[in-house]
C-alpha cells in the first residue's frame, strides 16, 4: 500500500466556486452541504458558488468555507478507502487535518472555526493589522531586522511557509516600518497580503481567552493518524496536546516547511493536498522538488490521484 500524507489549505486559499464540481456530482458531497447550512444557520453552498469575493473573504465565512470543501473533499477519500499515514494543515487547515483524523467531529469543527474567524476578525481593530509576505530572506535575516523596529512596534513571523517565503504579521504602521526596513536589508520584495488582521502574532492574543472557552466544549478524542501540529511542526495524537497547540496557534507562527519536512522524512509517497487550491502544493515543490504531489478539488483531480494510488508499486 502507497505512503501518503493529506495536507489541508488555510486561509487565502478561498476562491468563488469552490467545491461546486463536487456538489454537483456527488449526493455525499450535497448531503455535507445540507449539514453544514443547519449547522451553521447560513446557505453556505450561497456563499461558496455564487456570493461575491469579498463576502467570501470574510475571515468568519472563509474559515467553515474552507474546511467544508476540504472535508467534502476527504469524504470522497474515505468513501474510495483511501488511507493517509499521516496529516497536516496549514493554519486553519489543521482543523481539517484533525477532522480527517478523527480527533474532532465535523458537527463541532464547523461551528468553532465560524467563531474562531470572529474572534480573529474582533481580536484587533480592523483595518488597523497587517500581514505581509517577506521573499528571498533567511528566517534569521528577518528576525534581525525585526529588531531594529522601535520599542512598541508589534511584528512577528507569522508563516514559515518555504525556502525564501516569510509571512510577517502585525500592526499596519509596524509592517510599514518593516516592510521599508526590510527591502533595505536585501529583501527581493515585501508583498502586503488581503488579510483583514494580524494573524498569528501576539496581537491575537486578545482572542485567546474566550477561544480556549470554546475549545474546552468540544468532545476531542486522540487522532488515529499523528497530525504536525503548527505550533511545534511535530506529530500529535493525544488529544489534551491538540487542544493545548490550538490555543497558541492562534498567536503562534505557522511552521509550515519544518512540518513537510518532517513528513518527508517519514518516506511518503506523495503528499495530497486535499480542497480547494493549489497554494499548499507549490510550497511543497519549493521545498522539495523530489515529493510527488497532488491536489484534490474536483472530480477530475479525483480520478487522477486515484489511479496513481490504485496502481501496483
Amino acid at each position: 500500500m502507497k505512503r501518503i500524507a493529506f495536507m489541508f489549505p488555510g486561509q487565502g486559499s478561498q476562491t468563488v466556486g469552490m467545491g461546486k464540481a463536487f456538489y454537483d456530482e456527488y449526493p455525499d458531497v450535497q448531503e455535507l452541504f445540507h449539514e453544514a447550512d443547519q449547522l451553521l444557520g447560513k446557505e453556505m453552498s450561497t456563499i461558496m458558488f455564487d456570493g461575491s469575493k469579498e463576502k467570501l473573504t470574510e475571515t468568519e465565512n472563509a474559515q467553515p468555507a474552507l474546511l467544508l470543501a476540504s472535508i467534502a473533499a476527504h469524504t470522497l477519500l474515505v468513501k474510495e478507502e483511501v488511507q493517509p499515514v499521516m496529516a497536516a494543515g496549514h493554519s486553519l487547515g489543521e482543523y481539517s487535518a484533525l477532522v480527517a483524523a478523527g480527533a474532532i467531529s465535523f458537527e463541532e469543527a464547523l461551528p468553532l472555526v465560524a467563531k474562531r474567524g470572529r474572534l480573529m476578525e474582533e481580536a484587533f481593530p480592523k483595518g488597523q493589522g497587517s500581514m505581509a509576505a517577506v521573499l528571498g530572506m533567511s528566517q534569521q535575516d528577518i528576525e534581525a531586522v525585526l529588531q531594529q523596529l522601535p520599542e512598541g512596534e508589534a511584528v512577528d513571523l507569522a508563516n514559515l511557509n518555504c525556502p525564501g517565503q516569510i509571512v510577517i504579521s502585525g500592526s499596519k504602521e509596524g509592517i510599514d516600518k518593516a516592510s521599508a526596513l526590510l527591502k533595505d536589508s536585501g529583501a527581493k520584495r515585501v508583498l502586503p497580503l488581503n488579510v483583514s488582521g494580524p494573524f498569528h502574532s501576539r496581537l491575537m492574543k486578545p482572542a485567546n481567552e474566550q477561544f480556549s472557552k470554546e475549545l474546552n466544549e468540544i468532545d476531542f478524542k486522540n487522532a488515529s493518524i499523528p497530525v504536525y501540529a503548527n505550533v511545534t511542526a511535530k506529530p500529535v495524537t493525544e488529544k489534551e496536546e491538540v487542544k493545548d497547540l490550538l490555543i497558541k496557534q492562534l498567536y503562534s507562527p505557522v511552521r509550515f516547511e519544518e512540518s513537510i519536512r518532517g513528513m518527508i522524512q517519514e518516506n511518503v509517497d506523495a503528499i495530497v493536498e486535499v480542497g480547494n487550491g493549489k497554494v499548499l502544493s507549490g510550497l511543497v515543490r519549493k521545498i522539495d522538488r523530489s515529493v510527488k504531489t497532488f491536489t484534490i478539488q474536483d472530480p477530475a483531480s479525483l480520478d487522477e490521484f486515484l489511479s496513481w494510488y490504485r496502481e501496483e508499486s
